[in-house]
């Protein structure tokens, strides 16, 4: 992928969209012989098997998401990994706990927004992430320390990436979205997007990564999400996505795969995609909506990541002293924690052993490789937390 815009144009206009260029870039065909660790190409969307992901050493964790990068910029945009939460018992501790969450909502009398879809008919829980670390901060340990998820995050944002989380329930009868792209840029208007320079346009589907994982088997009549693969290598597409004919041709021409409770799927931002209708009698489709950022761009929820660090680091200790091993520990350690140095106050936080001050991530790696006791952690925080105010 460039990190330019592909013409020469420095500003973009709604104008200038035409779905023959759409077409153009759509009638590209996913190879298998460029992605050698796939298992199968299905409607153009690579279809990996967890299991059998070669990860034994760094290189072929390197080869692996060296091949990601690939499929999701200039392949198919999207990736399916079936059984990447190959432990159910986990996936279902934590459908247990949204369950919770939702009825708590109901019993409020709350109604939940969706971006792109009606609100009320569905259920949705905001700020997912941290709702479960307070929660149920074991089953948050043993669920983000999923190792193909801490994969592909490293391999599309690099390290300090940040994890948010919203719980999507569609139920039986309930509307899927309308077609469109993600965050940054698909969540503003077309005016707005218009006045950011082409170069931005190409910047913005670096800083996030899609993804979703069932919590439930989602047959085709339960409305698994649409996609339209190679979408996102349309360099107007932000402008574009509103317009009738591309939402008519999004419509009739989408591709949508079922999804079996474990699996996992991963799209570039900028992707056309749209949650699916519910057509079935009786399956309340469940996913963990993730958006995972960039340590370089603002995510799109707010989190309190000392609250959550405090809640899980007992439950990381425990595991620890039962024998979890490092790359476990720091999996579920990089979703919660702060991972990025900046922004920060330097008059108190200053970079003494280098360039960069400690980030919070660091010190729960810290204090659980040192076996800080909780009370010791809890002081080491909240002066972590103090150094940084203004």
């Amino acid at each position: 992928m460039t990190v330019l815009p592909t013409s020469t144009r420095v500003w973009l206009s709604e104008d200038d969209c035409r779905l023959e260029d759409l077409l153009a870039i759509i009638g590209a065909t996913t190879n298998m012989d460029d992605y050698p660790h796939a298992r199968a190409v299905e409607q153009g969307v690579l279809v990996y098997d967890s299991a059998m992901l070669p990860r034994s050493s760094d290189r072929t964790r390197r080869e692996i998401q060296a091949e990601w990068v690939r499929a999701l910029t200039d392949g198919p945009g999207v990736i399916v990994c079936h059984g990447a939460f190959d432990d159910h018992d986990v996936v279902d501790r934590a459908t247990d706990a949204f369950a919770a969450m939702i009825a708590d909502q109901r019993t409020g009398g709350g109604t939940s927004g969706d971006h792109f879809a009606r609100p009320g008919a569905n259920d949705r829980v905001w700020n997912a992430l941290e709702k479960l670390a307070l929660h149920d901060p074991a089953t948050f340990v043993d669920y983000y320390a999923n190792d193909v998820l801490a994969l592909v995050c490293a391999a599309w944002l690099g390290p300090g990436y940040q994890v948010t989380s919203q719980i999507n329930v569609v139920n039986p009868g309930g509307q899927g979205q309308t077609v469109h792209r993600d965050y940054h840029l698909g969540f503003q208007s077309n005016d707005v997007a218009a006045q950011y320079p082409a170069h931005t346009h190409v910047l913005s589907p670096v800083l996030t990564l899609q993804g979703a994982v069932a919590h439930c088997d989602m047959p085709i009549e339960s409305g698994p999400t649409l996609y339209l693969p190679h979408s996102q290598k349309y360099e107007l597409g932000y402008l574009a996505w509103r317009r009738p004919e591309f939402r008519e041709y999004f419509q009739t021409h989408h591709v949508q795969l079922p999804l079996a409770k474990g699996d996992a799927v991963f799209f570039n931002p900028a992707l056309y995609h749209a949650a699916g209708s519910n057509h079935s009698q009786d399956i309340r489709r469940m996913a963990n909506l993730l958006q995972v950022s960039s340590a370089f761009g603002r995510a799109m929820e707010s989190v309190d990541r000392t609250r959550m660090c405090r809640a899980l680091y007992p439950v990381l200790l425990e595991r620890r002293i039962a024998g979890w091993v490092e790359p476990l520990l720091d999996n579920a350690v990089a979703a919660a924690a702060e991972g990025y140095s900046f922004p920060t106050n330097l008059g108190h936080d200053q970079p003494l052993g280098g360039l960069a001050s400690q980030t919070q991530a660091d010190l729960v790696r810290q204090a659980l490789r040192e076996g800080w006791d909780p009370s010791r952690f809890e002081a080491g925080l909240d002066a972590h937390a103090q150094r940084r105010l203004a």
